[in-house]
């Protein structure tokens, strides 16, 4: 593999085994917890246990091992609502490489002083005026910087996919048996694209929140088609993807994963669920997976897996979802 750029280069298992060996190298396993409902028991991976609180952390992980030498000296720029942003952050100053972050105004503020901490310079951004892709771009060619997006990144999806090639190895160690169905938090498509190629046999299925389920809809209709016009307001910031990319949209196609959208209210059952029995604090976004268990919109298997894919959020959002305590 080659930090060069090549226009052809495409996400693959094999990049996806390099991902996790190289993302085992510098982090533990997060934890694949058994969870049961209804008399069925499904296997929860808790990347919210991530040292940035969410997934994309791998995703960083991987693109920055590939950066030659000419190029982490010119740095990385991003765009985020706060968790890619988060890994891109912790991995550039892993290698000692200069990151800058297009980031929402409105972002959660503990998404904003996770990047902070992390040392990245951060650039804020309107979301109903601006375009966070041309000012990172402008960005990177005035600077030299490599542009890594959040999702349409072929580095990006193998590292994403190294949580699939973890859980697949955690439940036939655990139970003697791979996933038969992985149900995934979806906003781009990145680490649904990445568990993809990591588990060849098991039945995919992307969650996304209602009016933001444009994944769904292209998985539905076979081509990619955007959020429509005027979304709704969604407590899931993660996952407010106005149109996702080829290259996550054609691995899902082609294995004939489908779609589900959830709402508010079933998020934040989910939310208060995985506190309560899992002992885990999850944003929005991340419980958009176990919100669709929960609620029958899919139904569970016991051989299921569910990604819980984050875990940024701020404390009183928290609180007026689920009705527990801010901390």
């Amino acid at each position: 593999m080659t930090g060069q750029d090549d226009p052809d280069r495409k996400p693959s298992s094999e990049g996806v085994a390099l991902a996790a060996e190289r993302v085992a190298t510098l982090l533990p396993a997060t934890p694949l917890l058994p969870l049961e409902i209804d008399g069925i028991t499904i296997w929860c991976k808790a990347e919210c246990d991530q040292p940035v609180g969410a997934f994309k952390i791998r995703g960083g992980i991987h693109r920055l091992a590939d950066l030659t030498e000419q190029q982490a000296a010119r740095g990385v720029v991003a765009f985020s609502s706060g968790n890619h942003a988060q890994g891109i952050a912790w991995a550039a100053r892993k290698r000692g490489v200069s990151a800058t972050i297009v980031m929402p105004s409105d972002a959660p503020a503990a998404k904003v002083n996770g990047t902070r901490k992390l040392g990245a310079e951060i650039i804020f951004y309107d979301r109903s005026t601006e375009s966070r892709e041309e000012i990172a771009a402008e960005i990177a060619a005035e600077s030299g910087a490599v542009l890594i997006p959040s999702f349409a990144d072929p580095w990006i999806v193998e590292g994403q996919g190294s949580c699939g090639h973890e859980m697949r190895q955690q439940l036939l160690d655990l139970a003697g048996y791979a996933p038969d169905q992985i149900v995934i938090c979806c906003g781009g498509g990145g680490l649904s694209a990445g568990i993809t190629l990591a588990n060849p046999d098991a039945r995919i299925v992307i969650v996304e929140p209602v009016g933001w389920d444009d994944m769904g809809a292209s998985l539905r209709h076979g081509v990619i088609e955007p959020v429509g016009p005027n979304p709704p307001p969604t407590a899931c910031d993660a996952l407010q993807t106005l149109k996702v990319s080829p290259i996550t949209f054609d691995i899902l196609r082609d294995r004939g994963a489908v779609g589900v959208a959830v709402s508010e209210g079933e998020v934040a059952a989910a939310m208060k669920l995985a506190f309560e029995k899992l002992g885990r604090r999850l944003e929005p976004g991340g419980a958009v997976a176990l919100a669709s268990v929960l609620s029958g919109k899919v139904a569970p298997t016991d051989r299921t897996a569910v990604t819980l894919s984050g875990g940024n959020v701020d404390p009183a959002i928290f609180s007026r979802m689920t009705g527990l305590p801010a901390s």
